[in-house]
């Protein structure tokens, strides 16, 4: 008995012998206010502008395994003479007056890497996808500022965005900035996700940020790009309609962290931002709760710069730099296309260009509804390859002409021989224009048919026989033109030769049709 006394004895020596006391410092608050997603707290003097704060129930204020599982984080927002105003990440209802804060002395940071491709996550970097937690150790804070002037080179390559309208009129290089613009349920976000689609095989990660946006809209999105094997390099970052505010606001700052890890590898990144009317709308209900001034229509003074620091995010680094870039395709959602409204008219001021989504063009069946008169590339054909700026330019010309001469044709009956020809091929490059949804087009094939409009080789084929005869012309031209198209897309040039050759094929395939009429025109 008095052995195992000894012994015991002998081990509590030991443990006080190797005691070691270690001071942890800590900035503690105090919460004082609750409510709506919005926490006041007093105590935290030292505490920075979004520094992440943690939030400890009063009744016990040690970490326990069940409030580990379940901790809360907020935003500290506001800096106040005697209080701090903060936006709760998550759920609020478990927030009590009285609780504990505990300032965690970093910016908000999101878990980037290459396991978040593929992966449907919120801003916080929390699995939505059921495939389990991210397996990474890599953190960037969600703000950071933006590459200066001396580490970017101008814009140069091309996004092919696999739309016919888009890619010849309104071209997109990498490391642009691109609004797309227009009325709700017209068309905007179908253009992002055919353009995701189109970069299958052409090495850009894709990053789609869904602003509190309906998840089962999000699901089917989801269901269309495994479809078609464009999960393999997207990231989806997602706040559902119903998430806090508060995720909202922090979404596409996050997706633009993730953004820019393969950024700083060198890589090129397409990032989607759906939509930012709904985070301005998010960053607007967070300030009228924080009791900031508001300015024209409600809206924060900031909320230029809101979006302004988020999008001179993107961009084209030069070689030295790493070379990567970050295109972003930023949508906006206008009021019964007022394009003049506060939000709209800033993010246009930011951006690069717009592609402009008219609802009646929508409705007159002329999908993708792009209008090309009030779109608009400030890039230009600096990020077309040459075979497309070569057909680009005269079929934007004969496109503009059309539409000015369908408007004054309406009035007149006596129209001479030269109006009709060019009313005749306006009509049949509207049909060209039109395009479904998930079919994204290849550029050499984009370049054949332009090539055939602006040749006349299209003339003698019907107008309501366009479109069937340009899904054959490709068809053919994957069987018997095969090196025609593999040349286009290799010197992406047109010479004196390769005309020759797009001219030949183009006449071969159409003396294989039995419905084409030689004088078409006339008759009609």
């Amino acid at each position: 008995m008095s052995n195992t006394k000894d012994f015991i004895v002998e081990e509590l020596k030991n443990q006080i012998a190797g005691f070691k006391t270690e001071v942890k410092e800590q900035t503690v608050g105090t919460v004082i206010e609750v409510g709506d997603g919005i926490v006041r707290i007093s105590g935290l003097s030292d505490v920075m502008m979004s520094e992440m704060i943690e939030f400890k129930s009063a009744d016990n204020r040690q970490d326990t395994p069940n409030e580990a599982k379940n901790q809360v984080y907020g935003v500290v927002l506001n800096l106040e003479e005697d209080s701090v105003g903060a936006i709760v990440l998550g759920n609020f209802e478990s927030i009590k007056e009285g609780d504990t804060v505990v300032s965690l002395k970093k910016i908000l940071e999101v878990p980037v890497g290459d396991n978040v491709v593929g992966r449907v996550i919120n801003p916080l970097g929390e699995a939505l996808d059921g495939k389990g937690k991210l397996d990474t150790d890599k953190f960037y804070p969600i703000e950071k500022i933006a590459p200066g002037v001396i580490t970017r080179e101008p814009v140069n390559k091309p996004v092919q965005t696999g739309i016919k309208a888009v890619d010849s009129m309104i071209p997109i290089g990498r490391g642009q900035r691109e609004l797309i613009i227009g009325d709700r349920q017209i068309g905007k976000s179908a253009i992002a996700i055919d353009t995701i689609i189109n970069q299958k095989g052409e090495n850009m990660k894709c990053v789609y940020v869904a602003i509190g946006q309906k998840e089962s809209k999000i699901a089917s999105i989801v269901a269309k790009l495994k479809e078609h094997g464009a999960m393999d390099y997207t990231t989806i970052v997602l706040t559902g309609a119903s998430d806090p505010a508060s995720l909202s606001y922090i979404a596409p700052y996050a997706g633009c962290a993730i953004a820019e890890y393969f950024l700083d590898k060198g890589e090129d990144v397409l990032i989607v931002y759906d939509d930012l009317s709904k985070h301005a709308v998010a960053y607007r209900e967070i300030s009228l709760l924080l009791r900031r001034p508001p300015g024209r229509e409600a809206y924060p003074g900031d909320v230029f710069y809101l979006h302004s620091r988020l999008l001179e995010r993107s961009c084209k680094l030069s070689k030295q730099y790493g070379g990567g870039s970050i295109t972003a395709l930023p949508i906006i959602e206008t009021q019964a296309g007022d394009v003049s409204a506060y939000i709209p008219t800033n993010v246009i001021s930011i951006t690069d260009g717009q592609i402009y989504l008219e609802p009646d063009l929508f409705y007159q069946g002329n999908r993708p509804a792009v209008n090309a008169g009030l779109s608009v590339s400030r890039v230009g054909s600096a990020a077309q390859i040459k075979a497309m700026k070569k057909v680009a330019g005269k079929m934007r010309l004969e496109t503009a002409q059309y539409r000015e001469l369908a408007a004054f044709a309406q009035f007149g009956s006596d129209l001479d021989e030269e109006t009709i020809q060019k009313l005749e091929r306006g009509k049949r490059l509207v049909e060209i224009f039109k395009q479904d949804q998930y079919e994204p087009l290849p550029v050499a094939k984009q370049v054949l048919i332009f090539f055939s409009a602006i040749s006349g080789l299209l003339d003698s084929v019907p107008v309501e026989k366009i479109r069937q005869f340009e899904k054959d012309l490709y068809n053919y031209a994957d069987t018997s033109g095969e090196n025609v198209l593999n040349e286009i897309s290799e010197k992406q040039e047109i010479d004196k030769n390769l005309e020759e050759k797009m001219k030949k094929l183009v006449n071969d395939y159409k003396d294989t049709l039995d419905y084409l009429l030689k004088d078409d025109i006339s008759k009609n």
